[in-house]
């Protein structure tokens, strides 16, 4: 499976690479830690490798069976013979003996086609464990950066909040020497120092949710690690194509809709399975064997030995099993209609979410464009206003306002863009195209 071609070659690549030994957990070193170390992702590939022994020819039935076999028995038993004449004859203690031992071989010529279906539809189980395991790691690559990006949010927060808080320290430093020389009154200070405190609460409290996002992702990556270190924040949008283009690749690529054609596929050959049952089967069977007895007094013949080859073949056909094959069949047909019917369904499901996320994606894209204008009006309004609050031509309460209006405008181009980033991976995974992002 190329997938999981791809994820250890990705693995091995940076297998030399100790586990968070940089400052910076760069999202390919996440990656391929999670591939690595992630439970469901082992797990996935476990169940591809059994469903690949079970297409191996070991596994269909064309092979032919030998067994060897061999015994001896031994029997001690007082006799009494009465002849013909009337003449009766005691032996105590007549031992019996008899050996044998044979090699034989059983081979099913034919048996209705069972099994070239049989072996068809465990190929289409093995295809089928494929889309789940890609499924699988599809789910975990989306799970993997959202958690990624979570912590890069919240960095990125977190510098804008430490800015703020260098800001309102200079300010308190301000206002502090203007009480001193008189030029204030102590509750423009006394506000100035409030305003610290606050930015001081808030910083911490960013500092703990990023410091519990890390956490969180050293779950997903199956390690356990310092939260010391930081990650990329740098945010690269993928060229999208246009939204027909990618609602054709979604219904021909997407990995659940995939699962559901080879759930058909598997019912389609469970069909023909069961109609194998109505035809005739035939059966090969040869031993080679030797056999050696050795009898009592008693016995008219004092002992024998035999080897020989047999052969035979044996046709069997059921003309009528009560109905049984009949059921299974009508029965299979059944769900192999219903499994159309899911299939249908999950494609109504997928274009509604696939069209919900292309919309919710370019608001996202919008919204990002009004919010970098904000947030240059915003940085130009406060430079102007700091520069104004220095000469005492504003208050202190419109010198705060601008800059809270600054910090809320970062924040929201901040999440905007995270957003974004977040919901763009939602529409490659329902395109089968997550898995091919070069991050």
């Amino acid at each position: 499976m190329k997938i999981i071609k791809n994820t250890i070659l990705l693995v091995v690549f940076l297998s030399t690479l100790q586990v968070f030994s940089q400052e910076i957990l760069t999202k390919k070193e996440a990656l391929a830690i999670t591939l690595e170390n992630n439970f469901g992702v082992k797990i996935a590939n476990n169940n591809l490798e059994v469903a690949k022994n079970n297409t191996s020819i070991y596994n269909t039935g064309f092979l032919p069976t030998a067994a060897v076999s061999s015994g001896a028995n031994y029997s001690k038993n007082n006799q009494t013979i009465t002849s013909q004449a009337g003449e009766s004859t005691t032996v105590n203690g007549a031992v019996t003996k008899s050996y044998n031992a044979s090699l034989s071989l059983n081979y099913t010529i034919f048996d209705g086609l069972g099994r070239k279906y049989n072996y068809q539809q465990l190929k289409e189980t093995y295809n089928l464990t494929e889309y789940q395991a890609r499924e699988t790691i599809e789910n975990t690559y989306l799970q993997l950066f959202t958690a990624y990006f979570q912590i890069a949010r919240l960095s990125e927060n977190k510098e804008n909040l430490s800015e703020a808080l260098a800001i309102s320290k200079k300010r308190l430093q301000r206002a502090q020497y203007q009480y001193d020389y008189g030029q204030t009154t102590k509750l423009e200070m006394l506000n100035a120092e409030v305003d610290v405190n606050n930015d001081s609460i808030t910083l911490i409290t960013a500092k703990q949710q990023l410091n519990n996002a890390k956490r969180g992702l050293n779950i997903i990556l199956g390690v356990e690690k310092a939260v010391d270190y930081t990650v990329e924040t740098d945010v690269n949008f993928a060229n999208m194509m246009n939204f027909d283009e990618l609602q054709a690749k979604t219904l021909t690529n997407n990995s659940l809709l995939k699962q559901n054609e080879q759930n058909i596929a598997i019912s389609e050959f469970n069909i023909k399975i069961n109609k194998a049952n109505y035809m005739p089967s035939l059966d090969f069977s040869t031993s080679y064997g030797w056999n050696k007895s050795e009898n009592p007094a008693t016995s008219f013949l004092a002992g024998s030995t035999s080897t020989g080859l047999n052969a035979g073949l044996s046709l069997s056909w059921s003309l009528f099993d009560g109905g049984t094959t009949k059921t299974n069949v009508a029965n299979a047909k059944i769900a192999l209609e219903n499994q159309q019917i899911l299939l249908e369904q999950q494609k109504v499901t997928i274009e509604n979410n696939l069209k919900n996320t292309w919309e919710n994606y370019n608001n996202q894209l919008f919204i990002i464009g009004a919010q970098e204008k904000n947030v240059a009006t915003t940085q130009n309004n406060f430079e102007r206003t700091e520069e104004r609050y220095k000469l005492g031509q504003v208050t202190s309460i419109e010198f705060r306002q601008a800059q809270i209006n600054l910090i809320n405008a970062k924040t929201a181009l901040n999440n905007a863009k995270f957003d974004a980033k977040l919901i763009e991976l939602e529409l490659l995974q329902l395109s089968g195209d997550i898995l091919n992002v070069d991050f």
